[in-house]
């Protein structure tokens, strides 16, 4: 076969299966009209005149509105520990205590060099013409230096010393909560570290700072909704307990909101996101999924005569899953929130529950 008779075979072949092309293809247009006439399940919302509560984000740390760390008053041996971390407790319940030998002989020795200076102090007294128990015509120049004279006050402030020290060797819970941070053993002395903390996790606060221009916008007994990092779906109700009227060198205000733990699903020291909500009053509210954007711009989709009507729309304040419409809907509209991502304008759609 010659080089000319190749190049018209070719050329044959290719015209031949470009012409089988065509005619399989369908026209753009008729594909566009195929792609619209596809009937699309959605979900609605009838657009209604509402409160909205507009939202402070921060972020802070819960801790615990009552938490103390306790200590004993004596370096003696712990006898018994009676309780371990997370126990819960109660106000007055006995927690751990010291051996009592060596406070008690310290307390008796106490109370024996006291008696001793009793007797001092009646000799004094007693040399100047005075009775010990007629204090009231003694004058008072003169008890006060009877009282040095014969170390009847140190004495004195010795035995009370010794006496709180025994009275201290038993550690009580001062509040109702729970134990944390307790490593000491039984049989070792004590140190001058805490004993153990005791931290009320029924009655939290969390600590978090908003922003100097966003201070005129809040004010006590505001609701704060909290929401754990580590438990984003949790979310509990709170209100602002204190605003500290100072604002530090960053330009930020310290706030605390008072919460609530009773199913005990927060922690002192937990990291927090803290939703501050102000109520705005009523507003045209949609759902945040209900606006997307078509060439930059936010569009909502309303249901119409078992269509989706393409609607332009201005937004003003938002929160966490809400827009406020300013401009482009009007109460009564039937806003599509669900199925809306691949809507065009007059595409079929239908409503499901």
């Amino acid at each position: 076969m010659t080089l000319k008779n190749i190049i018209y075979l070719t050329a044959a072949i290719f015209m031949l299966s470009c012409a089988g092309k065509k005619a399989d293809e369908k026209p753009a247009a008729e594909k566009t009209t195929e792609a619209i006439d596809k009937i699309v399940e959605v979900k609605t919302q009838l657009l209604q005149v509402q409160d909205f509560n507009y939202e402070l984000i921060s972020n802070g740390i819960i801790a615990a509105a009552n938490k103390a760390e306790l200590k004993f008053k004596s370096q003696e041996i712990i006898r018994k520990i009676y309780v371990k971390n997370g126990d819960r407790v109660v106000k007055g319940q006995k927690l751990a205590e010291l051996d009592r030998f060596q406070l008690e002989i310290d307390k008796a020795q106490a109370k024996e060099a006291l008696e001793r200076t009793k007797l001092d102090l009646q000799d004094a007294l007693i040399s100047q013409g005075y009775f010990m128990n007629d204090t009231a015509n003694i004058p008072d120049e003169v008890l006060k230096v009877a009282r040095i004279r014969s170390n009847y006050e140190q004495s004195r402030n010795n035995f009370i010393a010794a006496e709180y020290k025994l009275d201290a060797a038993s550690l009580y819970a001062p509040f109702d909560g729970v134990i944390a941070n307790l490593t000491v053993k039984e049989f070792n002395q004590s140190g001058s570290d805490p004993f153990c903390t005791i931290v009320d996790n029924h009655n939290l606060e969390v600590v978090f700072n908003i922003l100097e221009n966003e201070l005129s916008l809040i004010q006590l007994n505001y609701k704060v909704l909290i929401s754990p990092f580590s438990l984003p779906d949790v979310k509990i109700e709170g209100h602002i307990s204190e605003i500290n009227p100072m604002i530090d060198k960053n330009g930020m205000v310290r706030l605390k909101a008072f919460i609530g733990n009773r199913d005990s699903r927060l922690y002192e020291g937990m990291n927090v996101k803290v939703r501050v909500q102000l109520l705005l009053g009523k507003q045209l509210v949609v759902p945040k999924s209900a606006v997307v954007l078509r060439t930059n711009k936010k569009v909502v989709f309303t249901f119409k005569n078992d269509r989706a009507n393409w609607v332009y729309v201005q937004t003003a304040q938002e929160n966490s899953d809400s827009y406020v419409i300013s401009d482009g809907l009007k109460e009564g509209d039937m806003v599509i929130y669900d199925g809306n991502i691949n809507l065009a304008d007059q595409t079929p759609v239908k409503v499901i529950d």
